[in-house]
């Protein structure tokens, strides 16, 4: 896509990887040879953050903000195995004795530095999805509630057959939304746990990368409310 192509997107609404509006594209910040090096972000808040392009993904007209939790896990699970292999390496070429002890504890100094500070910011990751999650799960409740509610409504002619219809299908499309969503944040601290564990170092060569983890894995379906009413009665 050209740079200029780009500008058309300022003002076209920014959705997230589940499909829920979020804000707009603003604005973007570029380089003195004209690279786009940033975007402004105003979201359904109000608030204006700048973040880097690759939270971007263009698809047509629509515009997808990839969330940091996601795109910075997908980078750290295919770092941090391969920085322990290149420390592991070391250890093998000092033991085959060809490195110098000197030049050994020079990078397996700063091997040690650069997988401590990442495993640090996996941490980090691994709290914020639990966040995340809890507020999916408080969202999930809120929505079988409502969901719950507008049956009992609707049962006792409250509501009308056609008000019905659009709250439900809203509710449930909301629903499954919350649930992948959930699902998607349970996938992705379980991998950025599962190497801060070491359970896929060692096997790390062999298998795919995170993110190609992340695209083969089969998510499970979303809950659908399904209800069953007497003969005679409107149904859904």
């Amino acid at each position: 896509m050209s740079n200029s192509n780009l500008f058309l997107y300022i003002g076209k609404p920014l959705k997230n990887e589940y499909g829920r509006v979020i804000g707009k594209v603003a604005s973007f910040a570029l380089t003195p040879s004209g690279k786009f090096e940033a975007v402004y972000i105003e979201f359904g808040d109000g608030q204006f953050t700048k973040q880097p392009m690759e939270s971007l993904r263009f698809n047509g007209a629509e515009v997808t903000y990839i969330t940091k939790i996601k795109s910075q896990a997908s980078v750290l699970c295919d770092h941090i195995p391969l920085i322990w292999r290149k420390d592991q390496a070391l250890n093998s070429l000092l033991e085959k004795k060809k490195i110098t002890p000197e030049v050994f504890q020079d990078l397996h100094g700063s091997f040690t530095s650069v997988l401590a500070s990442l495993k640090k910011d996996a941490q980090v990751i691994v709290e914020e999805a639990v966040v995340e999650i809890e507020r999916c799960k408080d969202e999930i409740t809120s929505l079988s509630y409502a969901i719950a509610n507008l049956e009992i409504e609707h049962e006792i002619g409250k509501v009308d057959e056609e008000n019905y219809k659009t709250a439900f299908a809203a509710l449930q499309d909301a629903l499954r939304r919350a649930t992948s969503e959930k699902t998607d944040y349970e996938l992705t601290k379980s991998k950025v746990s599962s190497v801060l564990l070491g359970d896929s170092v060692d096997s790390a060569q062999k298998t795919k990368t995170y993110a190609e983890q992340v695209a083969s894995t089969k998510l499970p379906e979303p809950p659908v409310v399904v209800y069953v009413k007497e003969v005679g009665k409107t149904g859904i």
